[in-house]
């Protein structure tokens, strides 16, 4: 099995990271964690609705960049920073997984970064023959 990198590389205030979007093996596609973002710049304000929206919507596009779905992803791992968001986080997330949704771990932690919550997801997409 080889594996093959998803999207170019990460950057955060024009520094490039030392970690990848996303990687392929074999049929799975795991995602790095993923922080809100505007314009290439975290997101340090706005609400977890707001923030959490901006994740999702960019763990979208780096799914599309391997050929999938959000009904692909079949696990994910969630940090948020205040207990207290999770109701907000959970209602935006169930717009993006509203049937079957993936297994999914939450917890509660101080993040690297100055945001409200991290995700990080799993996707399963067999290849096709000869791809």
């Amino acid at each position: 099995m080889t594996k093959q990198v998803i999207g170019g590389p990460l950057v955060i205030d024009g520094r490039k990271l030392s970690l990848s979007r996303a990687i392929r093996a074999g049929d799975f596609i795991f995602l790095t964690g993923q922080i809100p973002m505007q314009d290439g710049v975290p997101m340090t304000r706005g609400s977890i609705e707001e923030q959490t929206r901006a994740i999702l919507e960019d763990i979208k596009a780096t799914l599309a960049m391997a050929g999938c779905e959000m009904h692909d992803v079949v696990k994910a791992m969630v940090w948020l920073c205040d207990r207290t968001d999770f109701a907000g986080f959970n209602a935006v997330y169930g717009e993006y997984f509203p049937i079957e949704p993936p297994t999914r771990s939450a917890i509660v932690s101080d993040l690297l970064v100055d945001a409200r919550v991290e995700v990080e997801v799993v996707a399963y997409k067999p290849l096709k023959a000869g791809g």
